[in-house]
């Protein structure tokens, strides 16, 4: 197996249910017999036996997180932190933790996946990783599909995905910068264009498999892949 072994993977976990429907967060329902988030991790971590392993959680939601990751996340060394109100704040808070190991030079890069994206293949964290390292970011994009725009610019569009890399020391000060400022990010690489401009953020093609969890319809459309996934296998 082929790994980088300065790495850390932050999975964000720590939003709400609100526009699912549901009255808890997405990510600890079930998915073809496992959870959704114990799914991202299982992805996210495969390729990183030396890699640490971070989820980023509502603080209400400790108790189950740590049955879960009892349960369906067994072998993996998961370590929790707690988020703020916003992504960005989530993201602020796991690299906060993370900022020791990073300025003594034991983790080069950073990624940060979205726990309710649990089809995001090992091998699409492992491109990314290794994009990040060579270039210094890395984001995964699938073409944009629509009838409203115009054809021009559908061929320059993009849809960006997690998960989303970055050289550590560089993601860490931009987080840092961020956070003197107030500003409030939408996602990894937008903090990473206004505080850290210099750095190369490649894209990588992702697979329109690799959807975010956000609608009940969404949870249907993932079984389905999942269902073929296995049927290939």
């Amino acid at each position: 197996m082929e790994s980088p072994t300065k790495v850390a993977v932050v999975v964000l976990a720590a939003g709400s249910g609100t526009r699912f429907g549901h009255s808890t967060n997405k990510v600890w329902l079930p998915l073809s017999g496992r959870r959704i988030i114990s799914r991202s991790l299982v992805n996210a971590s495969r390729n990183f036996p030396l890699g640490r392993i971070v989820l980023v959680i509502h603080p209400s939601d400790a108790d189950l997180a740590n049955v879960t990751l009892e349960r369906e996340v067994q072998g993996v060394h998961v370590e929790i932190v707690f988020g703020g109100a916003t992504r960005h704040e989530s993201e602020h808070n796991a690299l906060q933790h993370l900022a020791p190991a990073i300025r003594g030079g034991e983790i080069e890069v950073v990624i940060i996946h979205d726990g309710a994206r649990p089809l995001a293949t090992p091998q699409l964290f492992l491109e990314i990783t290794k994009a990040a390292k060579q270039f210094g970011g890395a984001i995964p994009t699938i073409p944009v599909d629509s009838r409203e725009l115009e054809r021009m610019q559908r061929d320059t569009m993009v849809r960006v995905q997690t998960p989303q890399g970055f050289i550590a020391r560089e993601l860490l000060e931009a987080y840092n910068k961020a956070a003197i400022d107030g500003f409030i990010g939408t996602d990894t690489a937008a903090c990473i264009e206004k505080y850290a401009p210099s750095i190369t953020t490649l894209t990588v093609s992702a697979d329109v498999s690799n959807i975010k969890i956000t609608f009940p319809q969404d949870l249907a459309i993932a079984e389905h892949v999942l269902a073929l996934r296995r049927y290939r296998d």
